[in-house]
């Protein structure tokens, strides 16, 4: 056996559709950075039946994996650890594997977030908004439970959507009231908004965004800038993007896979803008 085979490490995201991830980009990225060679980053399509064949067909090369919906929840019960963040919202984003074989599990999403908004300068916010109420809303508020030290309204389109936020809210410690999405304008005057909603749910708020409007962290990256975002940014107002958490809780990933930090989050950066822009042509 050759010394690169010896030494290959592996890894990879997985979802259902996986096609559109950046995620192959930033860790590739990051691994030339840090002169790891021998280190390889891929994508498979996998969804929940046919997650659990696929762990456990991995060999010993194999040093972590990348999740996206819908297997975020449906790998839990095939770890041996998760770890408090993913416990926290039941979502499990990060897998590594102990050189014994043992598979560990964790939420980058999450400090991911608060890390994005720190780099913008937003460590502390007296008040907070949510648009949407999905999975990643919950792992918002996990992360304005670590940076908010007042209200979050959460805008939701059923009373059903409500009641949910508000399990979420007593399960994180985050005071939470629920609003209707009819009046979703009015988060706007919140200091901070986090918009968690699909491509085109916030595009008819574009038009509604205030005079001196706050920060805006928009959790799309593609297509980039949204409509709110591209109004909130004219109006003078600090914008988060997709593209930022994107990166922020890949450099995580990076660095628990690895064992290498920190990882370079401005060469990930680059490189996922430079892919962006490509698909955008």
């Amino acid at each position: 056996m050759s010394d690169l085979t010896q030494h290959r490490r592996r890894a990879a995201v997985l979802g259902s559709p996986i096609a559109h991830s950046l995620s192959p980009v930033l860790h590739r990225a990051a691994y030339a950075e840090l002169g790891l060679q021998d280190w390889t980053y891929d994508r498979f399509e996998v969804d929940e039946a046919a997650l659990p064949a696929f762990l456990d067909g991995l060999g010993g090369e194999w040093a972590g994996l990348s999740l996206t919906m819908p297997l975020k929840r449906a790998v839990i019960p095939l770890l041996d650890e998760v770890g408090p963040t993913a416990r926290s919202v039941e979502a499990v984003n990060t897998v590594v594997f102990t050189s014994d074989g043992r598979r560990l599990g964790d939420n980058t999403d999450i400090p991911g977030i608060a890390a994005a908004l720190a780099e913008r300068g937003v460590e502390k916010t007296g008040s907070a908004a949510v648009l949407g109420a999905g999975a990643t809303a919950s792992s918002a508020l996990a992360a304005l439970a670590r940076i908010c030290t007042g209200e979050v309204t959460v805008y939701v389109r059923s009373a059903e959507r409500a009641a949910e936020m508000q399990r979420w809210g007593e399960r994180l410690g985050v005071p939470v009231r629920t609003a209707d999405w009819a009046d979703a304008a009015e988060a706007f005057a919140a200091p901070l908004v986090v918009a968690t909603t699909p491509a085109g749910a916030t595009d008819a708020l574009a038009a509604s965004v205030p005079e001196r409007p706050g920060t805006l962290f928009d959790v799309l990256y593609e297509p980039w800038p949204t409509p709110l975002a591209a109004a909130w940014q004219q109006r003078g107002g600090q914008v988060v993007g997709g593209l930022d958490l994107l990166v922020h809780q890949a450099v995580l990933q990076v660095e628990q896979m690895t064992g290498r930090a920190p990882a370079p989050l401005a060469a990930m950066r680059a490189a996922g803008e430079t892919a962006l822009a490509a698909r955008g042509r």
